[in-house]
């Protein structure tokens, strides 16, 4: 269930925040012995051998979905991985028609429990790319993820994340591709995505610019609005991106993390900042959103600041 937090101290000399969250973290779990991303080579492609990863990945997905229901943490990041080279030429078996009963019974207890579940695909899906071939690679690396999320039955609200794409020289071309190639997309599929601001080239501005051209809600990465912004305090940014959001999509999704010091600009923490992200609670008001902590050591900072969350 989601933690419901009201203001004002709960107790002497510890401070409840007015906020509703589910906390997750992304694709893997390092503490329980088992991953739901393995791959292997394209070399190495039969059926044989995926039927047998796609098997491996499911029932590690499971686990870590039975230790993230136990432990409280109710948002989760499915690896692209999961059925490796599903998108490529080479792959035409019926992935999904084989495996669905363990994806819908994988869905079942995602919906159960009222979990949240969401999607990334690497950097190079760039449906605003001036190359057709990519952009065709894109899409059907989009149709792949929406399949995985249609085939486990999960509600809208279960998302796929990308960013804008590349500035190509021409920021304004690439919004308007951008707009133009969303507006192509199949219907299930544009139900599904969500853009997020990124670190260097489309802030939260420009991605609420996108969202008033096409109507796709805007996730919002305070760790990138703190690297590319402009100007805006943060619980003006969360609320702006919170608005983009309908009602089917469920609440806003966020990423969180910080900057790892010594480290390039960019680099994401190990180990969360207890000390930020209290800072973070409180600035991002009473909104209702799910947090996903972009946070090296994955399941161990995710448990500390539900902690906070409950506890202050």
């Amino acid at each position: 269930m989601r933690i419901p937090r009201t203001p004002g101290p709960c107790a002497p000399g510890i401070l409840c925040y007015n906020i509703s969250m589910k906390i997750g973290y992304p694709c893997i779990n390092r503490g329980i012995g088992c991953t739901a991303n393995h791959t292997f080579r394209l070399a190495s492609y039969s059926e044989e051998r995926l039927m047998s990863t796609v098997s491996e990945n499911l029932a590690c997905l499971k686990s870590i979905l039975e230790y993230n229901l136990e432990k409280g943490l109710l948002f989760f990041r499915i690896s692209s991985d999961i059925v490796p080279f599903a998108s490529h030429p080479v792959c035409r078996f019926d992935w999904a028609g084989h495996f669905k009963k363990d994806f819908k019974n994988i869905g079942s207890f995602i919906k159960k429990h009222k979990m949240r579940i969401s999607m990334h695909p690497d950097q190079f899906v760039l449906i605003n790319s001036p190359r057709e071939d990519v952009v065709e690679r894109s899409i059907a690396e989009l149709e792949y993820h929406r399949t995985v999320l249609e085939t486990m039955e999960l509600p809208r609200s279960a998302k796929i994340q990308i960013h804008v794409g590349g500035v190509y020289g021409d920021k304004p071309s690439a919004i308007n591709r951008f707009a133009e190639r969303y507006a192509k997309l199949s219907a299930p599929l544009r139900k599904r995505l969500v853009i997020e601001n990124d670190d260097r080239l489309f802030s939260l501005k420009d991605c609420l610019e996108v969202h008033k051209m096409t109507g796709i809600p805007v996730l919002f990465d305070a760790f990138h609005h703190e690297c590319l912004n402009n100007g805006e305090p943060l619980t003006k940014a969360v609320l702006s991106a919170a608005k983009t959001w309908k009602k089917g999509d469920g609440c806003l999704m966020m990423d969180y993390s910080s900057q790892e010091k010594g480290k390039r600009a960019g680099n994401h923490t190990r180990s969360i900042d207890t000390r930020k992200f209290r800072k973070f609670l409180k600035e991002a008001g009473s909104t209702e959103i799910d947090v996903m902590l972009e946070i090296k050591d994955k399941e161990k900072s995710a448990l500390k600041a539900l902690k906070i969350i409950k506890n202050g």
